[in-house]
């Protein structure tokens, strides 16, 4: 029973030691692209995500390299800590949103996609988005170095280096969404999505335990033994991945902060009304949202990593992608439509693929 209690509320206890770092360490401040509903002014950010990561994770080794806590303790406790962080999700939904003035669509609309757009506590010292991702982040990699562990003491003997190389792939995941905060603050979800339970219970339960759906399923098993060309595969895919989704946020950040600025050489093709300037060109110019194929290479790379190719579990990462981006796609696409009018119709016309050239 105690182990239980005590795996039910682990997931609170890392968010809470999260949010406690996040406040207390040194952080870059920066201008965001979105703007405070009530006054107009930019909204204003602590970054430091990557260093509140290195502190608790390292935190975690050293428990675990002193005795105080097995190395594979998050897997040994994963079913009642998914369920303490389901329970924590839901919790802290209902309190966002209930707390806030309703925008007049139904009670279920609003607990889903929520009613604040961005909250900002501690006097903005901490902004609820920016804070979501990181605990989501956390322990995520804290679930992903234990559920490794586990493999690494199961299978001593013959290990799969597959293991190796999807905590590798996406630690490096993790870590490159930290050490590139700010470029997040303009994209899709710090721009128009609302704090409710999509993002609420999406950062606090799925993203740290869904995400890692691929190790959890294969973890128990023995080194399936993977050719050398697999691996190299799904390091290639997920790399290629990375190189569009990275590439296309980093080239809209650029285009934000300077729209005369070259981007890796290539001078921004622009279409514009005279007063609204729409980015044409480089990664914008291959589809109207190729940071989505991106992020489903990368997906992909990693369902491939672990050496099981016919395994279903590997492959609900990938597929959820699928499932999130191209509505989200859809969404935005109707976003930009109204903001932009007629100039979104020539930007249609320009490049008419959405996600995939020539596919979709």
């Amino acid at each position: 029973m105690t182990d239980l209690v005590a795996g039910f509320f682990a997931p609170w206890a890392v968010f809470a030691l999260v949010g406690l770092l996040h406040l207390a360490l040194p952080a870059r401040r920066v201008s965001g692209y979105v703007r405070d509903e009530h006054s107009g002014e930019l909204l204003r950010y602590r970054l430091n995500g990557l260093l509140v990561l290195v502190v608790t994770v390292g935190t975690w080794f050293a428990a675990c390299a002193t005795g105080v806590m097995p190395w594979d303790w998050f897997w040994q406790h994963r079913w009642p800590a998914a369920a303490g962080a389901l329970t924590l999700g839901l919790l802290g939904s209902v309190a966002v949103v209930l707390t806030a003035p309703s925008r007049g669509a139904h009670v279920l609309t609003e607990l889903y996609l929520g009613r604040r757009i961005n909250p900002q506590m501690f006097g903005g010292r901490a902004d609820a988005k920016m804070y979501l991702y990181l605990a989501g982040a956390t322990l995520l990699e804290l679930n992903l170095l234990s559920f490794a562990a586990h493999h690494r003491s199961a299978f001593g003997d013959d290990p799969s280096p597959g293991v190796v190389l999807y905590v590798v792939l996406f630690t490096w995941f993790v870590c490159d969404y930290l050490v590139f905060e700010r470029i997040h603050l303009y994209t899709y979800d710090f721009v128009a999505e609302r704090v409710g339970f999509k993002l609420v219970w999406g950062c606090l339960c799925w993203y740290p335990f869904f995400y890692a759906v691929g190790l959890w399923s294969v973890a128990d098993r023995p080194n399936p033994h993977m050719p050398a060309w697999l691996a190299i595969v799904a390091t290639a895919v997920f790399f290629a991945g990375w190189m569009l989704s990275r590439g296309a946020n980093l080239q809209k950040f650029s285009f934000k902060q300077d729209p005369e600025r070259a981007f890796l050489g290539l001078v921004p093709k622009v279409l514009s009304d005279g007063e609204r300037r729409v980015l044409c060109s480089g990664f914008w110019g291959l589809s109207r949202h190729v940071n989505y194929l991106g992020e489903i290479g990368m997906a992909i790379g990693l369902a491939l990593a672990l050496g099981w190719p016919l395994v279903l579990g590997p492959w609900l990462y990938p597929l959820y992608y699928v499932a999130l981006l191209v509505p989200r796609e859809r969404a935005d696409d109707r976003r930009c439509a109204q903001k932009y009018g007629r100039l979104w119709e020539q930007y249609r016309n320009e490049v008419p693929w959405r996600i995939a050239p020539r596919i979709y």
